[in-house]
């Protein structure tokens, strides 16, 4: 009766939900390079093959912030293949798409768009690696949805507080309100809702009558003590959490007890680090819902490579291994070349029933070889596997497990202690590395001026996403601050006392973190500012030099992705067929957002106010002149 309550009729969605795809991970690797770009058309397919409503992701469709040509193209190759086509979409529209979309100069869903003609509407949010980044804010999914292809949504403008507003979708007597929250840097969102200052918006009518369905794209498992989201900070009344984010397969829905929601987890559908998490098979989930009823059928992925997984641990084998024997090094290399041998034809054997899966798999040997062990030569190892493996240089891991006792009553228990992987299982952080440098630092290399936490952000900003100002940008920020800080206090212009001034002033910053994030992100948008200031006057200077030479620039015109589309041909087809299931009066109060200037209001609110930036090398003591009263 359950399975029989979801067959297609008028009532029912069927939605294709995925996460992860990182669309370009390895591109230019030859063997595991098209990898991403083999399954996400697989992903479609499955799609268009099911005659799904519309497609939901969460987050992380490219792997790259600023994805390269090929990797664009291959997208927007898949979107067009797969997702465009005369099968009309049966579902409506029921909330403000000014409100939804409001980031895109063109507020409303591509598929009432008069101009294209699409058969599965895609919608996305943002992960951390294709998040909006630059003075525009701009991410490669918003090329996507300025395209047509796509349907960018969960992005938030305020760093102060966040109001999720629902799309809200009706096909026949089921409603469905979709929320989403792109991602946001976990410390920051943990805050966020401890403060309260999340809200999640409902419809005014008939509020209990939807299925509440929300997508985020965050850090599910606990890295740290507020750097990931609990699931108990989401309210109450949601149905069903798509977690993007993490890469293990958990899609089946697992309820939480004391919430009451349910949650998927997809998972990645490519491997993209050799971890245990990443060696569970891969799947997308088909998600059927009817009323406030709701089916997950599992899909598995037959284009993703075979990973196989083991560890070894030497010394558990001392009959095999004995760490005094001059020729222990070679036995333990005999050993693990018979584990791969096993570990290959197991992959071969799970290939056997599925040709679609590509030829070499993924190895991974962690050996662990404390004890007294020597670990042999990896390089020389890896060279017998290249015509068979397609990550010849990371087949054999080795490491040492640190061992942590439990002590009682002052003696060792050796029956309690616990192995704990050194190197793998752990996220290292930018911010994590930069605190962990200058705690550990000698006196006269430490921060007298600026605070880790800032420095960290900065550091993180200039490496993930080639802010090249970020650093300077904040250390100028601050200088400007704490020179203001001082004239203010009428500081004498003693050095000594300056000092103590100084010291204090960061002392008083560090505990006001939120204070602290905002000149961060005040510096931020001063560095973005800067380099597309800079970027304007490059342009302006190549233009001249081209007119001199007649020849294009060598630049990489990755960054100069075209972010608008022209109005091509009329509306006239497109109006034609109305609005594919749709009544007149939704699609006529959809069309109404088109008028709206809520873009230009936002794109006007994120403008950068010109500050007076010091010059380059100057110190704080060269505000002593102005400092006396």
């Amino acid at each position: 009766k359950f399975s029989n309550l979801f067959r297609d009729d008028e009532d029912t969605f069927k939605i294709l939900i995925a996460t992860d795809i990182h669309l370009g991970y390895l591109e230019k690797d030859p063997v595991r390079g098209s990898d991403t770009f083999v399954t996400f058309n697989e992903i479609l397919d499955h799609a268009q093959k099911n005659e799904v409503d519309f497609v939901l992701l969460g987050g992380d469709l490219f792997h790259d912030n600023k994805p390269s040509r090929k990797t664009v193209h291959a997208c927007l190759e898949s979107l067009r293949k797969y997702c465009m086509g005369d099968r009309p979409v049966q579902f409506e529209i029921l909330s403000d798409q000014a409100v939804n979309f409001h980031k895109s100069k063109f507020p409303w869903v591509n598929y009432q768009d008069g101009n294209l003609n699409i058969s599965i509407p895609v919608f996305s949010i943002h992960g951390n690696h294709d998040d909006p980044t630059g003075a525009d804010a701009l991410c490669a999914l918003d090329i996507l949805s300025c395209a047509g292809l796509l349907n960018h949504f969960g992005y938030s403008t305020s760093v102060e507080k966040i109001d999720i507003s629902p799309i809200l979708l009706r096909k026949g007597r089921t409603q469905i309100a979709l929320y989403g929250l792109g991602a946001i840097p976990d410390e920051r969102l943990y805050r966020m809702f401890v403060n309260k200052q999340v809200t999640m918006l409902r419809p005014k009518e008939d509020e209990d009558s939807w299925f509440n369905l929300f997508v985020i794209h965050q850090n599910r498992s606990k890295h740290g003590a507020t750097n990931y989201i609990p699931e108990q900070f989401l309210d109450d009344f949601i149905n069903l959490v798509v977690w993007g984010h993490e890469h293990e397969c958990k899609i089946a829905p697992c309820q939480n007890e004391q919430q009451r929601f349910y949650v998927s987890q997809p998972g990645s559908s490519v491997v993209t680090s050799l971890s245990p998490g990443e060696a569970v098979k891969k799947h997308i989930g088909l998600l059927h819902v009817k009323g406030k009823k709701m089916k997950m059928q599992k899909i598995a992925l037959e284009t993703v490579r075979t990973f196989q997984m083991e560890d070894i641990v030497l010394a558990d084998h001392p009959d095999l291994f004995n760490p005094d024997n001059p020729k222990v090094t070679q036995a333990i290399q005999a050993f693990c070349m018979e584990k791969v041998e096993l570990m290959l034809d197991n992959a071969e054997r799970e290939r056997l029933g599925n040709p679609r899966q590509p030829e070499k798999p993924l190895i991974r040997l962690r050996v662990d070889y404390a004890g007294g062990f020597e670990p042999f030569s990896v390089h020389r190892f890896s060279q017998k596997y290249i015509d068979r493996v397609a990550n010849p240089k990371d087949i054999i891991h080795f490491f040492r497990r640190r061992e942590q006792k439990e002590r009682n009553d002052n003696d060792l228990n050796f029956g309690k202690l616990v192995r704990r992987p050194a190197s793998e299982g752990t996220t290292l952080r930018v911010e994590d590395l930069v605190k962990q440098y200058f705690q550990t630092a000698e006196k006269k290399v430490q921060l007298s001026l600026l605070t880790e936490r800032g420095m960290g952000e900065a550091v993180q900003e200039f490496v993930d996403k080639e802010e090249k100002d970020a650093i300077e940008e904040l250390v100028k920020f601050q200088l400007e601050k704490t020179q203001r800080f001082l004239k203010e206090r009428r500081t004498e212009a003693e050095e000594e006392k300056i000092d103590e001034e100084v010291r204090k002033f960061r002392e008083s910053r560090k505990k006001n973190t939120e204070e602290e994030d905002e000149e961060v992100r005040e510096a931020m948008t001063r560095a973005r500012a800067l380099r597309s200031e800079d970027a304007v006057l490059v342009e302006a200077s190549s233009d001249e030099e081209l007119m001199d030479t007649g020849t294009r620039g060598t630049g990489d015109s990755d960054d100069a992705l075209p972010a608008t589309g022209r109005q091509g041909r009329g509306r006239a087809r497109g109006r034609a067929r109305g609005a594919r299931g749709q009544n007149a009066t939704a699609r006529g109060s959809s069309r109404r957002g088109r008028g709206s200037t809520s873009q230009e209001s936002t794109t006007s609110s994120r403008t950068y106010k010109p500050v007076s930036v010091p010059a380059k090398n100057m110190s704080i003591m060269d505000g002593r002149h102005s400092i006396s009263p």
